[in-house]
């Protein structure tokens, strides 16, 4: 077995080859491991896997499923388990703080652990928003080789004979707040709408980061849409626990793979799904673990000339089983590829190119969810980037499924989306207006909260079409309309979205991917000069790091002090110390 493997070059030879290791080899034996077991290259298997929510429960069986495969293809499995701040549950109250920091801490300590204990090579098992890329970052960072096994999704829930989702929860809400459905409606839909295992099942942000996973070549084909509770996820953790040795074995690692033209491939993906903007953080986050250069402007302009094709929901009519069952990620990626419209050189986990795993796909004419690209939904992608003189460094917006694509109206500021909330709950908000939501972002927040429970409010109210809501905070892939996020500089560094005022003119061209506010020049000269409100005290201290080290926005919103390491990130060694 371990006659492929040349260990006196692996970083694991540092905890089990030679004399001077024996106390290090101790604590192996007292593991059960034999010596043959401790000669054969170490695998993590990295599990975001716990209790707090249905995304994660199936994380660590899965993760065990895989020593299988690891094991049969002469490894030495190794499991251990990295934190998650689960969006549904931290939505809407001072919980949201923790999600967007959760990411760098889960890339941190997967990192950490991986170069601790000098493991060879990675299998990361997430299944919530940050915990992919949060994964995946530590995967390009670490540069050891890798693959990425997204959990899967929940099945849809079924309410009064259709399908329902969390989302549906969100804006019954809004509903009861309105007096168009009783209290009892609200208890039975929150009772079915989460059927069991898995993360939300739209094309939120949980799934579109599993789209990027496959379309960046990280994950193994058509893996990441099969829905959490089916059994063949084990089948799938084994595939991949026994990959990960191929990889090894080649010497085929993360930053072989994700490339720019690979980031390219995966912001296409987003846009073709109708994913959630919260990728447009993602990707420039993963891309600065990797040196390269690749920014919210880079993603946006991808977005452009990208066709809305896969039917998801929220904007569309179906859940990711849904597209599993139409043939998943790599269906749509055959259609887009013949068009031009993918970089097929690309190289993956399974060693062949993007385009030869393609290759082995048969077009499906018969399903509806994944339309071919050359009669798509749209002909422009389901997110578009936004820039103007409210978002001098840019904004992004979810289209897919949007009728309406001009808003002009009158401005109503928030200074947190808790007064923003109240006012929908008090049905104080005018038809016509555009809800300013401010002080929310990476550092004004801090952490930058989605925005869900006042969005979702808004539609159960039947105001989701006749508002528009603008923040320098995020929204959860799962909001719909007309919500323009990331609004960038945030209002706690002076941006202008920091000197609207009640009244003010906003007008949202999303044609043009325009956003401006039409106030004179010397009036916002005069409103500077009046000086910006003073953030709120920080209340612990990773508040605090995050208000003073989190970069801009259109770069990910990643921690300042690990830029320079990242930027360099190309020319650093291998984690093979």
């Amino acid at each position: 077995m371990t006659d492929r493997f040349d260990k006196s070059r692996l970083p694991s030879r540092h905890v089990s080859v030679g004399p001077e290791r024996a106390p290090h080899r101790s604590y192996y034996y007292a593991m059960g491991l034999s010596e043959e077991e401790i000669a054969r290259p170490f695998v993590a298997l990295a599990s975001a896997g716990n209790d707090s929510a249905p995304c994660n429960t199936t994380l660590d069986a899965q993760a065990d499923a895989a020593r299988k495969g690891v094991e049969s293809n002469g490894g030495m499995p190794r499991r251990f388990n990295t934190i998650t701040v689960t969006d549904g549950i931290a939505m809407g109250h001072q919980g949201m703080k923790s999600s967007l920091v959760s990411r760098e801490v889960i890339a941190d300590s997967v990192e950490l652990s991986v170069r601790g204990h000098c493991y060879d090579a990675l299998v990361g098992f997430a299944g919530c928003d940050k915990s992919l890329p949060g994964m995946m970052m530590a995967m390009l960072r670490l540069n050891i080789p890798s693959i990425f096994v997204y959990g899967g999704s929940i099945l849809p829930g079924r309410y009064q004979d259709r399908d329902v989702t969390v989302v549906d929860v969100f804006e019954v809400v809004g509903k009861f707040a309105a007096g168009t459905c009783p209290i009892s409606e609200v208890h039975a839909l929150e009772k079915v709408a989460c059927p069991g295992h898995g993360a939300c099942g739209g094309q939120y942000t949980a799934n579109t980061m599993a789209c990027v996973g496959e379309a960046i070549g990280l994950s193994l084909p058509n893996s990441n849409m099969v829905p959490a509770p089916y059994t063949s996820r084990e089948q799938i953790a084994v595939a991949a626990g026994y990959q990960v040795m191929e990889l090894l074995e080649r010497n085929i690692r993360p930053r072989d793979i994700c490339t720019r033209e690979a980031f390219v491939n995966a912001a296409r993906i987003v846009a073709a799904t109708g994913g959630s903007t919260n990728a447009a953080l993602h990707l420039p986050a993963m891309a600065s673990e990797a040196g390269i250069e690749f920014d919210l402007f880079d993603v946006a302009e991808v977005f452009k000339s990208t066709p809305y094709a896969a039917d998801l929901k929220p904007g569309g009519k179906y859940v990711a089983k849904d597209m599993y069952e139409a043939g998943g990620v790599y269906m749509l990626m055959k259609s887009m590829l013949a068009n031009g419209l993918l970089h097929g050189e690309c190289m993956t986990v399974t060693g062949k190119t993007l385009g030869e795993n393609i290759d082995q796909v048969t077009w499906n004419p018969d399903q509806k969810v994944i339309y071919d690209v050359k009669t798509p939904i749209t002909p422009t992608g389901g997110v578009v980037g936004l820039r103007g003189s409210l978002a001098p460094d840019g904004a992004i917006v979810k289209v897919a499924g949007m009728a309406r694509l001009q808003f002009e109206g009158p401005a109503r500021c928030f200074d947190c989306e808790e007064d923003a909330f109240a006012a929908v709950e008090a049905r104080s908000i005018a038809e016509g207006e555009v809800v300013v939501i401010r002080y929310e972002g990476p550092k004004g927040g801090p952490g930058m909260r989605e925005m869900l429970s006042t969005t979702a409010a808004l539609y159960g109210l039947g105001m989701g079409e006749k508002v528009a809501l603008i923040t320098d905070g995020r929204f959860s892939g799962a909001t719909r309309g007309f919500c323009i996020g990331h609004v960038g500089p945030e209002a706690a560094e002076g941006g202008p979205i920091a000197l609207v005022e009640d009244g003010d003119t906003i007008r949202i061209d999303l044609n043009t991917r325009r956003c401006d506010m039409l106030v004179e020049a010397d009036e916002i000269v005069r409103r500077k000069g009046d000086g910006l409100p003073e953030v709120p005290a920080s209340n612990t201290p990773w508040e605090q790091l995050a208000r003073e080290k989190t970069g801009q926005l259109g770069e990910g919103a990643v921690l300042e002090f690990a830029l320079d390491y990242r930027q360099t990130s190309k020319t650093l060694p291998r984690h093979n110390h």
